[in-house]
């Protein structure tokens, strides 16, 4: 009779130790499943890795962007160890991205081939949106402008120290911008006007503008575009016009002294941004490993 109510106590313990495990499991699960959709569908954490958002951003912050302003991407590629354009689809988000916004996109450069657009999936990138689709940009003495738009764009304090540095003093290597041809002679104290294209928008295409748009619409076809004697061609074939599929953006960082931005490669790619900045969710100083407490959940 001992022997038969002791193995009943120990069956009702294993009994109830499996069902705490499972119960265990199933929350563990659960909590996996849900961080991972709530990472691909709603929101993601990067680390800011250098100071071209300054004052704005600065090293060791750590910042949570919000997908859903603009949808989240869902890929229909999955070899993301390799660099490529990659198919996806873009599900239906809140509203559209607004000028001034800060966001975290993929690196439309790989390998350093410059000459082309390529999604970097590996290599997240955070600049500010200073001109969104429709807009006609420029930079004139060093100030960020919108044709029709009065709005301050990017972090004005660092324009003015730029219109206020002679042009002898700065870089040469960095002084000079995209397109890099002998026709525009853009820099980083004047550029443009450079008309950004929004999808279906048709824009006359010649050899004077076709540096402007060449990565874009070879990106957008996947055809070699060439120039012979003031024509141009898509594929072996005239082009005199091009209707975009996508809409492209200006992203400039803050810091305009240093900054890899659309300055240098030019326009980006609506399918290469994940989403919007929210706030820093925490900040810490990579000098000295102390935090920033002052940072915490600040918004941006």
């Amino acid at each position: 009779m001992h022997s038969d109510k002791q193995s009943m106590k120990i069956k009702y313990r294993l009994q109830k130790f499996w069902k705490i495990a499972l119960q265990v499991l199933v929350l563990i699960l659960v909590s996996v499943i849900l961080t991972i959709v709530l990472k691909v569908f709603c929101f993601a954490s990067f680390k800011v890795p250098s100071g071209s958002m300054e004052p704005t951003l600065k090293t060791g912050d750590y910042i949570m962007v919000n997908k859903m302003i603009l949808g989240p991407r869902i890929f229909k590629d999955w070899k993301f160890w390799a660099s490529g354009n990659w198919k996806m689809k873009r599900l239906k988000g809140m509203r559209a991205i607004r000028r001034n916004e800060i966001l975290v996109f993929n690196f439309p450069i790989t390998n350093d081939n410059w000459s082309k657009i390529e999604m970097d999936f590996n290599a997240h990138y955070v600049k500010r949106c200073v001109g969104i689709p429709g807009d006609t940009f420029y930079i004139e003495d060093g100030f960020y402008k919108v044709k029709g738009c009065n709005d301050t764009l990017g972090a004005y304090g660092n324009q003015q120290a730029l219109f206020a540095r002679n042009d002898s003093t700065l870089n040469k290597i960095v002084f000079n911008c995209f397109p890099f041809d002998d026709l525009h002679h853009w820099t980083m104290k004047n550029f443009g006007p450079l008309y950004i294209p929004k999808a279906k928008d048709k824009i006359q295409i010649d050899s004077k503008n076709i540096e402007l748009y060449r990565k874009m619409i070879v990106y957008e076809t996947g055809k070699n575009v060439d120039v012979n004697h003031d024509i141009v061609t898509l594929g072996g074939k005239p082009l005199t016009a091009y209707v975009f599929k996508m809409n492209y953006y200006f992203m400039a960082g803050d810091y305009v002294m240093d900054s890899k931005d659309s300055r240098y490669w030019g326009l980006l790619p609506e399918d290469h941004i994940i989403g919007k900045v929210s706030f820093i969710w925490k900040s810490e100083d990579e000098n000295t490993g102390k935090y920033r407490w002052e940072r915490f959940f600040k918004g941006v």
